[in-house]
């Protein structure tokens, strides 16, 4: 008898546990994905490259990046935006550059792009351009300037 208890112990824990992990596997799925990811709209504005920057859930709509002093040839306003969802590898390319950063455990996560030789880096709390921090204002634009590169030199012995 003892041991059919203890049996009848073991499967009720059991079941209680997998229950208990079931309902937070959902939870935190949930959570993972509640408030959507980054999207972003590459195209022109006033004659340049431009970015346009959506995350409805935080509140974040139309912010714009110009790239003054650049040029890509055609370039309208790709439709639909991209979007941030999913995991994959990095880098990779989006139009003006290339995706070196993408973390969508819990979006929006992070997202950070070399665009037109500058570093760009969505997060929620802040947009951050040249490692320099702006605060999210839904319909600002921000004007771009060119890349400050350095000058390429060569010697010979």
């Amino acid at each position: 008898m003892k041991k059919k208890g203890a049996v009848r112990q073991f499967l009720i824990a059991f079941l209680i546990t997998a229950i208990a992990y079931a309902v937070l596997f959902i939870v935190v799925e949930r959570m993972r994905g509640r408030k959507g990811p980054w999207q972003v709209s590459f195209g022109e504005a006033a004659g340049a490259p431009a970015i346009i920057i959506d995350q409805p859930r935080l509140g974040i709509t139309n912010v714009t990046l110009i790239f003054e002093g650049q040029s890509v040839g055609r370039s309208p306003l790709q439709r639909p935006p991209w979007r941030f969802a999913e995991a994959r590898p990095v880098p990779f390319d989006v139009p003006y550059g290339r995706v070196i950063f993408l973390d969508t455990t819990f979006l929006p996560g992070t997202v950070t792009m070399q665009l037109f030789g500058h570093e760009i880096e969505f997060i929620p709390r802040v947009l951050i351009l040249d490692h320099e921090e702006h605060a999210w204002r839904s319909g600002e634009t921000i004007r771009v300037a060119p890349a400050k590169t350095l000058p390429i030199t060569s010697e010979t012995h």
